[in-house]
């Protein structure tokens, strides 16, 4: 696995241990290290937020996006790409079923989506291929080389929520624009070249959340939640007091400041300050304050408490939020290789038991966001990093699917988009694209496009070379528009 670039706390761009200015320069050195150790932050995208204004003055749409990301590669046969007239160790063991469609079969584990089908889109033919797991990069980022274990600089390729928070920004000043609830650092995608500023903000630390175990067993208690809290003996009036003293330094240091620098870490500073004071964030990530209606209509499992938290995030304006639905914290419990490789299973033992769980949070969670009139500006996402092999049995398992970069299928809902369609069809056996090839770039340019954020957005790798945004000619997908 590629070594983590962005284990550093979350105001290393601040560079508290770098020498500044002339006289006080070792005080505002040890009060910038502090007030990051005060907040007990740990992603740097706290510090970026989002004016409500477009270039005309005029306040901007919440758009968002909500990436259920299915950790490890869901079988697409098995699921939305069914092949019922093959021989059983193709086709698998689960059966089709008939959807509010008409002509639109998906598996019979996942009835509350079938009856939901107008709200949703299926894509069967998204070309994954270079894509793979741990870290997990492509498809979260839209870039072929964006993969560590082929590519050297493959985790330098921003997240697409990266290039979303730089330029985008949060939806409602002091949230943050980009928030991940992960399972293991290598499932999700982060800032990369864009900086640690644009890293997301780790919501499993800010919301108090059930323990599973690897299997997603129940532990008892709960976790998280320590991200807003001041250290013993710190109390609001003495952090007060530190950004008054921080603010005097600074008026010192801003004479000579020539590029423009210290003016953003003023800003960035503020923003970081309301977020754990203001209370806008921590309202937000507080389940407590749900009605307990809705919490019961979520359920209490972790992967449920994530989604509901989801909503309440943008709603409360945050631009893009992933969820990674994994118990395990290595490859992902979609990896569905063989029910002789615990934890994973096969499809039986493995995919089979939590089909019904993310049949239950995704049609749970659309349906909220179209009973708030947020469905239209929420672009809801459910995918993994690849496919599953046609041919069943793999790693002397009974029906385990190793990993197919050939092809996937994923699904889609709310954004505005026109649903209720299938895009794409593969082969007989479901092992390769027949039609539509649906790539990253595709992908990407999609969302982009949905968020506002130009197709032809540029970023500059470690070389000062520009690289776009959108890769491989990447259009946004039309049938959707």
């Amino acid at each position: 696995m590629a070594v983590n670039s962005h284990a550093s706390h979350a105001f290393s761009s601040w560079n508290p241990l770098s020498n500044e200015g002339v006289v006080v320069r070792s005080r505002r050195n040890m009060l910038k290290a502090g007030l990051a150790g005060v907040a007990g932050l740990s992603l740097p995208s706290l510090l970026q937020a989002r004016e409500l204004a477009s270039k005309d003055g005029k306040p901007l749409s919440r758009k968002s996006v909500i990436l259920l990301w299915m950790t490890g590669g869901p079988s697409h046969i098995d699921m939305w790409d069914m092949k019922p007239t093959r021989p059983a160790i193709n086709r698998g063991p689960f059966s089709p079923i008939e959807t509010s469609v008409p002509g639109i079969q998906i598996c019979e584990h996942l009835p509350k989506q079938a009856a939901m089908m107008e709200d949703f889109s299926i894509i069967r033919s998204v070309d994954c291929r270079k894509s793979s797991h741990q870290p997990n990069q492509v498809m979260q980022t839209g870039h072929r080389d964006a993969a560590p274990r082929s590519n050297p600089k493959g985790d330098r390729y921003p997240a697409i929520g990266s290039i979303v928070a730089k330029h985008r920004g949060a939806n409602v000043p002091g949230m943050p624009p980009y928030v991940v609830f992960q399972k293991h650092e290598s499932h999700v995608a982060w800032g990369g070249w864009l900086g640690r500023e644009y890293d997301p903000f780790d919501g499993n630390k800010a919301a108090i959340l059930p323990k599973l175990d690897l299997v997603g067993k129940p532990l008892g208690g709960t976790s998280g939640a320590q991200l807003f809290g001041l250290p013993a003996g710190l109390n609001h009036d003495r952090l007060q007091n530190r950004r008054e003293l921080l603010k005097d330094l600074d008026d010192l240091q801003r004479g000579l400041d020539q590029s423009n620098a210290m003016s953003a870490l003023d800003s960035y500073g503020q923003q970081a300050y309301e977020m754990l004071l203001g209370g806008a964030a921590r309202e937000a990530f507080d389940l407590s304050k749900e009605d307990p209606a809705s919490r019961e209509k979520y359920g209490d499992h972790l992967w449920a408490q994530q989604a509901l938290l989801a909503r309440r995030l943008v709603e409360s304006g945050v631009s893009f939020v992933t969820i990674d639905l994994s118990y395990h914290t290595a490859s992902g419990t979609w990896d569905n290789h063989g029910d002789n490789i615990p934890p994973y299973g096969g499809i039986s033992r493995g995919l089979g038991p939590i089909l019904p769980l993310y049949d239950h949070i995704v049609t749970t969670l659309v349906s909220d966001l179209k009973d708030r009139g947020l469905l239209d500006e929420t672009l809801v996402i459910s995918m993994g990093e690849f496919g599953r092999t046609p041919v069943m049995g793999t790693q002397g398992s009974t029906d385990g699917r190793n990993h197919w970069p050939n092809v996937m299928s994923m699904a889609l809902a709310g954004g505005g988009l026109r649903h209720g369609q299938v895009i794409g069809a593969t082969s007989k056996d479901g092992g390769e694209i027949k039609d539509r090839p649906v790539k990253p770039g595709d992908l990407a340019a999609t969302i982009y496009r949905h968020m506002g954020v130009p197709l032809d957005t540029t970023y500059e790798d470690d070389q000062n070379r520009p690289r776009f945004a959108v890769q491989e000619n990447g259009l946004p997908i039309t049938e959707l528009f």
